[in-house]
Parts: C-alpha cells; structure tokens; sequence
C-alpha cells in the first residue's frame, strides 16, 4: 500500500491499567494524514502527546511518554496493534494515565481496528529505510538494525524456567500475519517477583485475566498458553510497539537477544540520531539499494 492510512470510526474499549489499577476508557478515532499516533489526555483538558522517541521517560516494565509533567503509561501494545495493522494515523483518547492491558495482548486492539477498517489517505506512505547497521548493549542484552528490503524482526530470549528457556522467532512483514501470529501473544510475570513489584507500584492491575502468571515450574492460569513460543512473540509484540514510536514504518532487520523496552528505545533513539544510519523514501517500491 503505498499511501497513509488511518481508521474508518471511531472505537473504544475500557479496562485497567496494569500497573496503575485504574479504570480507563480509551477511544480511537480516525485522524488525518502526518498526524501519526497522537495521545490525547480527555481527562486534562485534551493534553496531547505524540508517541515519539523524546517524549519517552520510563522504560520499566513498560514503556511510559511523558510531555510537561504529564503521562501515558504502558503505550506499547495499542502502538504495537496501530502498526502491525498497518495504520499510519490515529487519534487515541484516554481519560486516565495508563492505556488498559485487556488481556495482555494487543489482539483486542486488533479486534477493534479490524472492526473501525483501515481506510487509505491521499497522502504517499513515508518509510524510513535503514542504510547502515546499528547497535546497543547492555550486560547481556543485545540490539542491532541492519538495512533490508522489509520490516523483519529476529528475537532471542532466554529465562530460567521450564516453560520458557530459549526461545527464537523471526517475522517479517508485511508477509507474515500479524493479527494471528502476533497479536494473541500475552505478557507475562514471574510470581515471586509479584511483591517486589506492587511495593514498587507496579503490577498493582495484574491478574490472570491479563497475564501469564509463572510459578516455580509451571503456570497459574486456567487458560493454556496459545502458543507453544508465547513469550518470544510477546516479546517481539513489545518490540514492534516500542519501534511505533519512529514515526513511519521501517524497512530494516531487527536483531534482539534478552532486550527490554530500554534497549528498543535505545535502539530507536541512536538510530535516529546518526543521520547518516537512515533515510526518508516514499514508497516501498523504491526501497531497492543503490
């Protein structure tokens, strides 16, 4: 598709946050071309944020804009749907600080989009190709970006338990499908760090509805996981609505091992920052290396 798009209706959905405990009720609304995704605050008098890379503040269990002292929290699962559903322009309205965690997974947001459409603009789609490889680190954590043809996504995890150790997935879109292979894949916790995290006002909305919960050697929730690799997709869910905050779709090669919203948004900003790592092209067709 080559250009914008935006939603067709406006849709809403309600729930808590996940950290945050609190009721909010979030609309999502058609919005013109270069609007790209635009938070708006309705409970403090239509405050706007843009989901974009400096505006980005906590990075801890989830991914947190803040702009004049004022917050959205947990922004990448909407962002992950918004761009994975291959919507360039939305208008999200919230009437709390925190975007709801539903189930956990970005499938209701999908649900939601599918149910508003995808309808064209008639402005051209920009894509910011990359043009050299990037890379950040952090102890045993590991990102890079490398130029390619498409969006693509390479993932490693690596956790200490039974139902997860090393997962690796890649995707690649827009040939893969997001809405099924992506999307239902929750997020998930670890029980014995429960406590620590609500002493430190996090998790305070988590439940079963909204998460894997992981025990010792197995897991809490009655429902099954709902794919043998739920984690590594979630974690690349992750990734997907921490690289949203670009602004534009982006051809390259994601390389992630161990990485967490930090180190997405790290990537990101280095990226953007080295002018000479990327450039503005509008359409995919031209995408081709010189």
């Amino acid at each position: 598709m080559s250009n914008q798009t935006t939603i067709g209706k406006a849709v809403k959905a309600d729930g808590v946050g996940l950290h945050s405990n609190s009721p909010v009720m979030v609309t999502l609304r058609p919005a013109p071309a270069y609007t790209g995704y635009l938070f708006r605050r309705t409970d403090l008098n239509d405050f706007e944020i843009q989901a974009a890379p400096q505006y980005v503040t906590h990075v801890s269990y989830a991914t947190t804009l803040m702009k004049s002292g004022v917050m959205i929290s947990t922004v990448e699962h909407l962002l992950s749907a918004l761009l994975g559903s291959g919507v360039d322009n939305a208008i999200i309205e919230l009437d709390s600080l925190e975007v709801p965690i539903l189930d956990g997974s970005s499938r209701r947001w999908v649900e939601l989009i599918e149910e508003a459409g995808v309808v064209q603009l008639e402005a051209p789609r920009a894509y910011l190709r990359v043009l050299k490889r990037i890379e950040v680190s952090d102890k045993n954590r590991f990102m890079s970006i490398e130029p390619a043809d498409s969006f693509q996504i390479s993932c490693e995890i690596d956790f200490n338990h039974p139902m997860i150790g090393v997962q690796r997935r890649e995707i690649s879109f827009p040939k893969d499908d997001y809405a099924a292979e992506i999307a239902p894949a929750r997020t998930f916790g670890f029980i014995e760090e429960l406590e620590m995290l609500r002493k430190n006002g996090l998790a305070r909305g988590g439940s079963l509805d909204n998460a894997i919960a992981l025990t010792p050697d197995g897991i809490l929730n009655s429902e099954p996981l709902r794919f043998s690799d739920e984690f590594v997709r979630h974690k690349i869910l992750d990734i997907i609505g921490d690289l949203a905050l670009c602004g534009q779709p982006i051809l390259g090669h994601i390389r992630a091992t161990r990485s967490g919203h930090g180190l997405h948004t790290m990537l990101l900003s280095n990226l953007l920052r080295d002018r000479s790592a990327w450039e503005v092209i509008n359409s995919i067709q031209n995408s081709s290396k010189n």
